[in-house]
């Protein structure tokens, strides 16, 4: 193998759109990705809504593996799983032994669920849904011969909201659990958040907020489990799943000395602290900030691509708006910066809702917003309004 390869270890939205951008800039640089799954392309933000639109676990892959390298014309190393990455030597060392040399290697390894540590003698039977082995699972026991009416979820964020509007798609009641005192809080306002908990539990979902679970137990009184709430309070369900939130794949640039903090450590030119290494996607912490969005990881693939082909390039993160997907209640929210000093002010109708954040002191400067119902067709407008966090 040419030690001119750029090596891309992982295969999910940030790989390949990585692979993609490269190949229309660079026809001839010789690109390896590494999988440690099938290496099929498919859009992870899909999984949270495949119920409805009656996916299943291969419906959802756009191109397989061998298709999608051809189409890029690249090496695609399903099921391998890497062992070192030696920035020293430039080398990546597979568990099969076999050493990838590299002019540059990418990390985009993504992110893994939060697990909680809960007890009881079913806590194993969580299920979380972070790639399309696990949506695999999850349909699978969606579809066990008993029935599934009952499906508690762990966690009111975007993951967890998105979810249990899908559940309802297949009739069945989610349970939606979390210790904050409403939905989605990073992310909405106040009103926007009860409009949300209302608009979903009008089409058959419930919100119980301020507890978290104990305890996850086969349930003594027939087939399902018994869940027991940090308040005592017990309930039945057929199946628990978890969206907490996701912690970025930290391990191997750690092991090769790379400095990580919330995710890989990297700046605006998307550089470790090594040179010809490089993160993209959920790992990475770009210069301070662990965005986990579509948007903000296709910015990252085209930048990065531009500096892998000789045009060093800084990411430029204009207004991306965050689509939530969950039809009861069609939300868009762009979140203002953590450290934005300002007041939200919200304008409702009877099928809409409009969320202003504006800067202190200065009602005509806009730095975030959340849209739902038929005001989601002022996103665009309302983007080009707020300022970019880089230019």
């Amino acid at each position: 193998m040419s030690s001119d390869s750029v090596v891309i270890i992982g295969s999910g939205l940030a790989g390949y759109n990585l692979a993609r951008e490269l190949r229309k800039l660079d026809a001839q640089v010789p690109i390896v990705v590494v999988s440690r799954d099938h290496a099929g392309f498919y859009s992870k933000p899909m999984l949270s809504n495949a119920l409805a639109g009656k996916k299943t676990a291969a419906t959802l892959v756009m191109k397989a593996a061998d298709k999608i390298g051809a189409e890029i014309n690249a090496r695609v190393l399903p099921h391998s799983t890497v062992e070192r990455l030696d920035t020293q030597a430039r080398t990546v060392l597979l568990t099969s032994g076999e050493v990838l040399p590299y002019r540059d290697v990418v990390l985009a390894l993504g992110a893994d669920p939060i697990r909680l540590p809960l007890k009881g003698n079913a806590a194993n039977s969580v299920l979380s849904v972070n790639d399309l082995d696990d949506f695999a699972k999850f349909a699978e026991a969606l579809d066990h011969p008993d029935g599934v009416k009952r499906v508690t979820i762990l966690g009111a964020g975007l993951i967890g909201c998105e979810f249990a509007n899908d559940l309802l798609h297949r009739g069945i009641e989610p349970t939606v659990l979390d210790l904050a005192d409403r939905a989605l809080g990073r992310l909405l306002p106040e009103a926007a958040s009860l409009n949300l908990q209302t608009k979903l539990e009008a089409a058959g979902a419930r919100f119980r907020f301020g507890v978290a679970v104990q305890s996850v137990d086969l349930a003594s009184d027939g087939p399902g489990l018994q869940i027991t709430l940090t308040d005592g309070s017990t309930f039945n369900t057929d199946l628990v799943l978890s969206a907490i939130g996701l912690k970025p794949r930290t391990a191997l640039a750690a092991h090769a000395g790379l400095p990580v903090n919330r995710g890989i450590v990297v700046d605006r030119h998307l550089a470790t602290s090594a040179e010809h290494v490089y993160a993209v996607g959920d790992c990475a912490e770009v210069d301070g900030h662990n965005l986990p969005y579509v948007l903000p990881l296709m910015q990252q693939a085209r930048a990065l691509a531009a500096g892998l082909a000789g045009q060093k390039t800084a990411v430029a993160y204009p207004a991306m708006p965050v689509i939530v997907k969950t039809p009861a209640c069609p939300t868009v929210v762009c979140p203002p910066p953590l450290d934005a000093q300002g007041e939200w002010t919200v304008t409702t109708t009877d099928d809409a809702l409009e969320a202003r954040f504006t800067a202190l002191g200065q009602p005509d400067k806009l730095l975030g917003f959340a849209l739902q119902g038929k005001a989601v067709s002022q996103r665009q407008a309302l983007a080009a309004q707020i300022p970019p966090l880089w230019l």
